[in-house]
């Protein structure tokens, strides 16, 4: 049986030249909850983004087999 988390974080949009800021500044942490889930036996199975204001929320989907 497989059991399902979400983890969203939210990111928020600042004054730049650089369109690519919330990126940069997010792909490390993003990479380290991928890290911290995967040594829990979590796998990744899908992503989603949603823009609301200034503020870009990434949402990561895992899964991992429950033992009963």
């Amino acid at each position: 049986m497989l059991e399902h988390k979400v983890e969203v974080r939210a990111y928020w949009s600042k004054p730049t030249l650089n369109k690519n800021h919330i990126v940069e500044n997010s792909q490390e942490e993003i990479q380290n909850i991928i890290d911290e889930m995967a040594a829990d036996e979590w796998v990744l199975t899908s992503t989603n983004a949603a823009s609301f204001g200034m503020a870009l929320y990434v949402y990561l989907y895992f899964s991992r087999n429950k033992n009963l």
